[in-house]
């Protein structure tokens, strides 16, 4: 059995988290394998078919999310279990790496794709942001893989080195791509630039996974997760998921309220919340 990721540290963690940052550089996206324990999976998997049925959850009913996809969204709401998630040490280094200092939970979603789906247009997640291609990363996300993933049951496809072209795909258009195939425990992580889709699912299975989406400091939350989440919730959180969630401030200045943090001024929480202001 393979050891969980958060066990380890020092020198064995920083050559992976170098190697993951060449691929991402590179490729634009990489596969962290034997990132969280089969526990932890099953988990995840029993859960989200528990929210799915309580939830009523229906499949999608456009192309993009899909019409034999089941999506539930706004996880970190739904149970104390998801808040491993967003703070998975390998994926938060990705992240700074890609987006900077200061990362948001940009989404929480689980996305499981049913027998008979069909190809997800192929897309760039930073598509609808006005910003000139290429671009350093505002967006960068990662999937979880609870169950399997593999050509055959719609596991992600996409096209290398797309990261760097200097527009997005046009929806809809056939693109070449490749399968990011990964057995579960695997995370794959991507620059928000990427060009990439969900893939069909001809098998008798379905194929379940955890977008665990993130954007930078400045960029507002795919999610509103200041409004979607309950604050007596976010009370019980950690001081580091709290900021990921968007109550801290970018740099010292972005998003305070009256000079205060939203941590300090919303949630009440003890704590360093000093302003760029105050750090002369």
């Amino acid at each position: 059995m393979s050891t969980p990721l958060a066990a380890q540290h020092g020198d064995a963690l920083a050559d992976r988290v170098a190697g993951h940052r060449a691929n991402l550089d590179r490729d634009g996206f990489t596969i962290v394998r034997d990132a969280f324990h089969p526990d932890t999976a099953a988990a995840i998997h029993a859960d989200v078919l528990r929210l799915e049925r309580e939830l009523a959850i229906a499949p999608g009913a456009n192309g993009f999310e899909g019409r034999a996809t089941h999506r539930v969204y706004n996880l970190l709401a739904l149970g104390e279990l998801y808040r491993q998630i967003p703070v998975h040490p390998m994926v938060l280094a990705l992240m700074h790496h890609l987006v900077g200092d200061g990362p948001l939970v940009s989404s929480l979603s689980s996305i499981t794709i049913g027998p008979g789906e069909t190809a997800q247009p192929i897309h760039a997640d930073d598509q609808v942001i006005a910003l000139p291609k290429p671009h350093q990363a505002v967006t960068a996300n990662s999937m979880w893989a609870i169950t399997d993933f593999s050509e055959a049951n719609g596991a992600t496809r996409v096209v290398p080195c797309s990261h760097l072209a200097d527009h997005s795909p046009e929806y809809g258009r056939h693109y070449d791509s490749i399968c990011a195939e990964m057995p579960a425990g695997s995370i794959l992580v991507w620059h928000g630039s990427l060009w990439h889709g969900g893939g069909a699912n001809a098998t008798d299975q379905r194929r379940m996974g955890i977008a665990m989406n993130y954007c930078a400091g400045f960029i507002r939350q795919q999610e509103n997760q200041q409004l979607g989440l309950p604050l007596d919730l976010v009370r019980t959180f950690t001081p580091e998921l709290q900021e990921l969630c968007g109550f801290g401030v970018y740099r010292g200045l972005i998003g305070h309220i009256d000079r205060r943090t939203p941590a300090r001024a919303v949630l009440e929480v003890d704590g360093d919340h000093r302003m760029l202001w105050d750090r002369g």
